[in-house]
């Protein structure tokens, strides 16, 4: 969203969710609730989303991925994977829902190639975010 590329339809994953996805799987106790309402408002201010979808679309997937947490305790990573290409899937499609009830169409056919590279690109991102992590406890 910050880079100078200009497309007809969209492309890029959205990388801010990715993160957010990445470090509550990863940590679950590290972020609380809340905070994806505070990342959702940056992300709407930079992205030129309406105000108000990446908080309430973060905001539902952190509650729900509390309540799965809350249910499973143990996962491993193709549980992970598939939760992840579950909300990425669900994030996109609402956010293009919601650009819709603002009169900006977008083909749904036109989002499968943001949605698979998404997808895709979440295990690197999840590796990025275990680097990090792992940076951070040995300091």
């Amino acid at each position: 969203m910050i880079l100078p590329i200009i497309a007809d339809y969209p492309i890029l994953p959205p990388f801010g969710f990715l993160v957010l996805l990445a470090w509550r799987l990863l940590r679950p106790g590290l972020w609380p609730i809340w905070a994806a309402g505070i990342f959702g408002a940056v992300d709407d201010v930079f992205s030129g989303q309406p105000f108000g979808n990446a908080i309430f679309s973060w905001s539902l997937a952190m509650i729900i991925m509390e309540l799965i947490d809350s249910r499973y305790v143990w996962r491993e990573f193709w549980q992970d994977w598939f939760l992840a290409a579950f909300f990425i899937t669900g994030f996109i499609i609402l956010s293009a829902l919601i650009n819709y009830l603002f009169k900006i169409p977008v083909s749904p056919f036109l989002l499968l190639p943001q949605i698979t590279l998404s997808i895709c690109l979440f295990p690197l991102i999840l590796r990025s975010a275990a680097w990090i992590d792992s940076k951070r406890l040995a300091t």
